[in-house]
């Protein structure tokens, strides 16, 4: 049950303590990224660890929506690979449970964290495929933020009847 507590407990944080994340977290991070589902395991992932304090600084420029960012000192982009997988939608599809993989791992870790759209905003697309030099294969897809939180998030009940629909609508 520590799978499910951590889904119901886990919540976006915006607020963090300025600190550095240390390589051993981070690489968990990765890792259990690395370990998400995909489309035939295909793996079409790729991620940009960003700690730099000016680089986060200039993320909020490419992301307007990104603000806590420059408090959390940490940050991985999420990228697919189009060479990999050629049907985007499958590619948002995997780097979305890398995605919710690195939400929950960081959870498990003590650490906060919050996604931040990329993909579906064209503008924010293009301006993080020039701030970052992707290569035109590689799709932004999300951003993540995270880090040592500064505030705690409580948990609101989310489970609704009215959502649950048995074999026709």
């Amino acid at each position: 049950m520590e799978t499910f507590h951590t889904i119901i407990n886990r919540r976006s944080i915006r607020k963090y303590k300025f600190k550095k994340i240390e390589d051993e977290k981070i690489n968990l991070l990765l890792k259990a990224a690395m370990y998400a589902p995909s489309a035939m395991n295909l793996q079409p992932w790729h991620f940009i660890v960003i700690n730099s304090e000016s680089v986060l600084n200039e993320i909020v420029k490419s992301i307007p929506h990104a603000e806590m960012i420059k408090q959390s000192g940490n940050a991985i982009l999420v990228c697919g690979d189009s060479s990999l997988e050629k049907n985007e939608s499958w590619l948002i599809q995997n780097c979305s449970a890398a995605v919710q993989n690195i939400l929950l791992t960081a959870y498990d870790m003590q650490l906060g964290s919050c996604w931040i759209a990329v993909h579906g905003m064209p503008d924010v697309v293009n301006n993080v495929v020039r701030q970052f030099s992707l290569p035109s294969n590689i799709i932004p897809i999300a951003l993540i933020a995270f880090g040592y939180p500064e505030e705690e998030v409580k948990t609101e009940e989310r489970f609704r009847l009215d959502k649950i629909h048995y074999n026709k609508w």
